[in-house]
C-alpha cells in the first residue's frame, strides 16, 4: 500500500511538472509587443489601443485577415504588411493614404484621398496648405477627370467652388478666378491654358467662361 502511494506521488509530481513546463511553453508565445512601422499620421498610441485585443494572445493562432479589418476601418490606411517575429512580437507596417485636399460640404470637413474618398479629417501640420474644394466629392470626380483630360495644372488650383447650378468657380493660387460653364467647359480650360502666359492678361484676375463661345475679362 505504501508502495503505491510512493508511486502515485512520484506521478503527480511527474504530471505537475510536465503541465508546468507546457504552461510555460505556451506562455513563451503569447503577444508582448506590438511594433508599428511607416505610420506618418496615425499615431502609435491610436492604433494600438484599436489592437489591445491581441496582447497575451499565442502567436500561433493569430488571425491577420482579422487584424487588416479592425485597422483598415480608418480611412487612413490603405494598406498593411503583418509579420510575426517569433516568440512574441508583431512588427505591422502601415502604408497610409496621401490627402490630395480638405472638401467642405453640409459644413463637414473631410480630408480627401487619392481615389477621391473621404478621409476623416485631423488637425496635421503638414497638410494646413492642402487646395480647399468646397462641394460633395462625387461632383468633384468629374470634375477632376476633366482637369486631367485637359493636362490642367491642378497643383496651381487653390480652392474649388460647387453652385447649385452645377458649376464650378476655380482659384489659382495667383488670385486669377476662373468661371466655367455648366457643361462642356473642357474648351473653356484649354483656352485658359493657351491664354494664361500670355502677359496680355496679366492684369486680369477673373475669367468668366459662363456665356456660351464667350471669355469675359475683369
Amino acid at each position: 500500500m505504501k508502495k503505491r502511494f510512493t508511486i502515485g506521488i512520484g506521478l503527480l509530481i511527474l504530471f505537475s511538472t510536465f503541465i508546468s513546463q507546457h504552461k510555460s511553453s505556451i506562455d513563451k508565445f503569447k503577444i508582448k509587443e506590438i511594433k508599428l512601422e511607416n505610420n506618418k499620421i496615425l499615431k502609435d498610441q491610436e492604433i494600438k489601443k484599436n489592437l489591445s485585443f491581441l496582447y497575451d494572445t499565442n502567436i500561433f493562432f493569430i488571425n491577420k485577415y482579422e487584424i487588416k479589418k479592425v485597422l483598415e476601418q480608418n480611412k487612413f490606411i490603405n494598406s498593411l504588411k503583418i509579420k510575426k517575429v517569433y516568440p512574441d512580437k508583431l512588427v505591422i507596417e502601415i502604408f497610409e493614404k496621401e490627402p490630395l485636399a480638405i472638401i467642405i460640404h453640409n459644413k463637414q470637413k473631410f480630408f480627401l484621398g487619392e481615389k477621391i474618398d473621404l478621409i476623416e479629417y485631423k488637425d496635421i501640420s503638414n497638410y494646413t496648405q492642402l487646395p480647399i474644394i468646397y462641394g460633395d466629392n462625387e461632383s468633384f470626380k468629374i470634375l477632376f477627370n476633366n482637369l486631367q483630360q485637359t493636362n490642367f495644372p491642378i497643383e496651381l488650383i487653390k480652392k474649388y467652388f460647387l453652385f447649385e447650378s452645377n458649376r464650378w468657380d476655380l482659384e489659382m493660387n495667383d488670385k486669377k478666378l476662373i468661371r466655367l460653364p455648366s457643361v462642356n467647359y473642357n474648351k473653356s480650360l484649354k483656352n485658359f491654358l493657351e491664354i494664361k502666359t500670355n502677359r496680355n492678361f496679366d492684369k486680369y484676375k477673373v475669367f468668366d467662361y459662363r456665356l456660351v463661345d464667350q471669355l469675359i475679362l475683369k
